[in-house]
């Protein structure tokens, strides 16, 4: 079969019968680029053994598969999209099983050992685990003489060990793990050889410090292994074309496309039960998931939050007379627990699981044919990730059923079914590297070899993230590295590195290797602590901060199962199985995922269209009609304030759509404003689709309150006062090696991580405040925790857009985010209960004609 793009041919082999995993027809090969003449390496052409194999199992090579096999035989990278079940896994690993195949025998007694020929790269050590697993089935029925092994940080030290000094042909490991790699002094020879890295769900790091990481990590490969390829695989992408050039650092790569999959059948949930009008823990539609698990084979129940995992699991196995087996599954829980779940899913033996993002990306569960997704998804692309986790079949529809926790989360899953009806997806674009991560590789590369400023600069520059990263800043960042800055220069501790008269910089100090390799890493939690059942095993880990609030005696959810907290011994917290009724359930810091721009805009259209509400369920109809009547439904370009008197105070409500961390700064910004205008604000909370404030006074030209300057003076006071500064430059100071969670023989508690992380802050802001960490420190805050950008570009779409209504009593729109007031946020779910007793008045006060 011959496929022409842009003049040129592709040859393909054509091998009647389907590639794993799933039978599907063939995709095209859509290239965005001409695919170079061969250079030398063999045509992509399955050996007998490889089609012999395909044709025993009724099987055929797919287009987009063997389409690849061509591109990395020409010697180029390429990016491959493909829905899930479309074979991404065995299309990426093809190449490299079938150049493996034609080398000579292995390497005989006496000889060197063979070299890594394979990276394998994955957000998740159980889906580097699971496609380990599912790789070693055809190599094993080829009878193929290649070696396959993981590396995560739960392997053991003499194995990682082992692995340097005599790898396997493939290894699967995560960013981490490639950081630590090329930080060693003989990563030049171990990397000599390597032919081909694999990153599963590409989209998924890119854009995060993870996937900066990474991208540097890679950059370094690119330089010690020359003629690397790089092969992307993804469902979801949003932007392609600039996927594919951020792909390989200094070049780009061949998009190829694999073919569309059959929609998946996804519906609202429209519970028979009163749908409440704020809460999140969607426990009113419990007992009909149950019911919809029972028909199901199996089904993956996903939440958004780890706290609400274990109120939905405890609640749903109260419910469960039949006792299905169900299991939890979360990041807290300690890894031979989720491992049992994950061992269980494969063998059959379990009819669902409550779980969080841990599951959402790439694993094959085989058997799971429901997924059900507890309150809104707040992004498209999440949406389609964890539906593909059912049925992984091209000709066969997912299906999946969205729960929404309140009315306003009934409009946002509507949203949601739309845009995947229309394979609409969402995606920010990329934020440049963050300068911490930079600290930290740079770190790293002085612990593997000497370098030069300006070979480290250019091999930085190659680096997607990082390709517009001004000189005089990396400098900067170096100097930090090297000295600790000018307010730290005085300290040993922070000269990380140092240079030489030669002008080479390498790493100062032994100690200073070795706090690198034991800090590796972006992912910051809370400070943890093990819980432990009496003085035997380890049931997962929970946040420190958790654990102070309560007294020996208290009661709280966690591994599904309800535990009395008995006291601390060194960094555990001890604990007893109890019976109590009323348990606390623990909350997590950032465990909450924001509404995306994307689906905001569809919510906001649809609330602005009363055609649409006829598709409603009728209660959420009823509601925004009644909202029309009582108040206005704002138009898709506007922006609805509604100010009305409550006691004896004076509300003012905005609906801006935007997320709860782009109104948690409007909040701060407009009660700021309002203090200087004499209104006297006394408070406000924010949703992820309104805001509330109150004050003494009543507020009068509101638009003025809404005017872009806010973003200015405001917001500068705003963040020198705020405590927000401190806890994101602890987050920094971290990744960027200032501070150390781990020190050989010692590793710090939270309490003593904020002490140090505080007094630095202070002293940098004092004395040195353009200091490297401090911008990146102001980066961070703005980008994530208080969503600047995305506040500013609402607030120029506002712009002489503003609608203003002066109401007698609450609005029915109101009602949602005034029931947030007052709420306690530590308790996770549990709080909805505390919601139903004050809802019903502010609901008859909204809804009374008259």
């Amino acid at each position: 079969m011959l496929i022409e793009h842009a003049g040129v041919r592709y040859p393909f082999p054509v091998v009647e019968p389907v590639a794993p995993f799933m039978m599907e027809d063939p995709a095209p090969f859509t290239p965005t680029q001409p695919v170079p003449q061969d250079r030398g390496r063999p045509p992509a052409i399955l050996p007998p053994r490889f089609a012999d194999w395909f044709a025993g199992r009724g099987w055929r090579i797919r287009d987009h598969q063997a389409a690849l096999l061509d591109v990395m035989a020409a010697g180029r990278s390429a990016l491959l999209i493909a829905p899930t079940g479309g074979g991404k896994t065995l299309a990426g690993f093809l190449p490299s099983l079938v150049a493996l195949s034609r080398r000579d025998g292995r390497a005989k007694a006496g000889t060197a050992p063979r070299r890594l020929h394979t990276l394998y790269l994955s957000p998740l050590k159980a889906l580097a685990v699971d496609v380990a697993r599912n790789l070693e089935d055809p190599v094993r029925e080829m009878a193929l003489d290649i070696t396959i092994e993981t590396r995560s940080g739960d392997t053991k030290a003499s194995k990682r060990q082992r692995q340097f000094v005599n790898p396997p042909d493939i290894l699967l490991t995560t960013p981490e793990q490639l950081a630590l790699m090329v930080a060693y002094r003989d990563s030049r020879r171990f990397f000599a050889a390597l032919d081909t890295v694999i990153i599963d769900e590409f989209h998924a790091l890119r854009g995060s410090k993870r996937g900066d990481l990474m991208m540097l990590g890679l950059a370094r490969l690119v330089r010690l292994a020359p003629g690397l390829r790089i092969i992307g695989l993804s469902a979801t992408v949003a932007d392609p074309d600039a996927a594919r050039q951020a792909l390989v650092p200094g070049g780009e790569a061949v998009l190829v496309r694999g073919a569309d999959g059959v929609l998946p059948e996804v519906t609202v949930h429209d519970s028979g039960a009163r749908i409440p009008w704020a809460g999140h823990s969607t426990r009113h539609a419990l007992a009909e998931v149950l019911a919809a698990i029972a028909k199901a084979r199996t089904a993956l129940v996903f939440v958004n939050t780890r706290s609400q995992a274990e109120f939905v699991f405890q609640t749903l196995w109260r419910l469960n007379d039949d006792n299905l087996p169900i299991a939890l599954h979360h990041g807290s829980l300690a890894p031979e627990q989720r491992r049992k779940v994950e061992a269980a899913m494969v063998a059959g033996k379990l009819r669902a699981v409550v779980c969080t993002s841990t599951l959402d990306l790439g694993i094959d569960w085989g058997d799971v044919d429901l997924v059900v997704q507890l309150g809104a998804p707040k992004g498209i692309a999440r949406t389609l990730q964890r539906i593909g986790r059912a049925n992984h079949r091209l000709d066969e529809p997912s299906r999946a059923i969205l729960v929404p926790s309140n009315r306003f989360e009934v409009l946002e899953c509507e949203a949601a079914v739309e845009a995947v009806a229309e394979r609409a997806l969402d995606g920010e674009e990329p934020p440049p590297g963050g300068l911490d991560v930079l600290a930290q590789h740079l770190q790293g590369l002085g612990c593997a070899e000497p370098f030069t400023a300006d070979a480290a600069f250019a091999e930085v520059r190659s680096a997607a993230p990082y390709r517009d990263l001004p000189r005089e800043t990396f400098d900067r960042v170096l100097d930090f590295v090297t000295t600790g800055g000018y307010a730290l220069k005085a300290y040993p501790q922070y000269h990380r590195l140092r240079r030489n008269r030669d002008g080479l910089y390498r790493i100062a100090t032994p100690t200073a290797a070795r706090q690198y390799r034991m800090n590796v890493g972006t992912i910051i939690e809370a400070p943890m602590l093990k819980v432990r059942l009496g003085r035997g095993r380890v049931l997962g880990e929970i946040e420190e901060g958790f654990i102070e609030q309560l007294a020996i005696g208290d009661t709280f959810l966690f591994a599904g199962e309800v535990l009395r907290f008995e006291g601390l011994r060194e960094l555990s917290a001890i604990v007893s199985r109890s019976r109590s009724e009323d348990p606390k359930i623990p909350s997590y810091m950032g465990g909450k995922f924001p509404l995306s721009t994307f689906l905001a805009e569809r919510v906001r259209r649809m609330i602005a269209e009363p055609g649409q509400h006829r598709g409603l369920p009728k209660q959420v109809a009823e509601w925004l009609r009644i909202q029309a009547w009582r108040s206005i439904l704002p138009r898709a370009g506007e922006l609805l304030v509604e100010t009305f008197p409550r006691g004896r105070k004076h509300y003012m409500v905005a609906y801006p759509f935007e997320g709860r961390l782009a109104h948690q700064t409007l909040g701060m910004l407009l009660t700021r404003r309002m203090e200087r205008a004499g209104f006297q604000p006394l408070g406000f909370v924010a949703s992820e689709y309104a805001l509330a404030v109150w004050s003494l006074r009543e507020p009068h030209d509101i638009p003025a309150l809404f005017d872009e300057d806010m973003l200015g003076d405001d917001l500068e006071a705003w963040l020198a006062e705020s405590s927000l500064m401190k806890r994101t430059f602890r987050n920094v100071a971290l990744i960027a090696g200032l501070i150390e969670r781990r020190h050989p023989g010692a590793e710090k508690s939270g309490r003593q991580l904020t002490v140090s992380s505080d007094l630095i802050y202070d002293v940098l802001r004092s004395h040195e405040p353009d200091h490297v960490l401090l911008e990146a420190t102001r980066a961070d805050a703005a980008r994530g925790l208080l969503d600047i950008a995305r506040l500013a570009e609402m607030l120029r779409r506002i712009r002489g857009h503003i609608v203003t209504r002066r109401l007698d009593r609450v609005s029915p729109l109101a009602v949602p985010v005034m029931l947030e007031i007052g709420r306690e946020p530590v308790h996770g779910a549990a709080q909805d209960a505390l919601i139903d007793e004050v809802a019903d008045d502010l609901i008859a006060e909204a809804t009374r004609l008259l």
